[in-house]
């Protein structure tokens, strides 16, 4: 939590008041927010702080995601998986790569669900 200055609106920082100044000297070692541009000081009388929890965010998925699959074409190619030799699958490409490199053609198989990536 940040809290401003209100005669020139730096931030104020967290100190002890310091001994020394007979102005302050009912104060001395109490904490306090302290400019340091201008002589502001405000002498703290209760804890101040304040909680948040934070959820990180989720990475979103660099490939594509759930929704990857929907509406895509299907072509005649065959599945690597030594079981199933389907000749038919699902495809998309995507440029994972820098432009000047081809783009990726990414595969799913109609019967077995498995995918591979050329």
């Amino acid at each position: 939590m940040l809290i401003f200055c209100p005669n020139c609106h730096n931030m104020l920082r967290v100190s002890q008041v310091p001994p020394g100044d007979p102005s302050t000297a009912a104060l001395e070692g109490r904490s306090r927010l302290e400019c340091l541009t201008c002589p502001y000081q405000h002498i703290l009388t209760k804890q101040l702080f304040e909680r948040k929890e934070i959820t990180p965010k989720q990475p979103d998925d660099a490939l594509g995601g759930e929704g990857a699959w929907d509406n895509v074409d299907k072509t005649n190619v065959q599945c690597p998986n030594d079981k199933c030799r389907n000749f038919e699958a699902y495809w998309y490409q995507l440029q994972i790569r820098s432009a000047d490199e081809p783009m990726t053609a990414f595969y799913k198989c109609t019967k077995c669900a498995k995918e591979w990536r050329e």
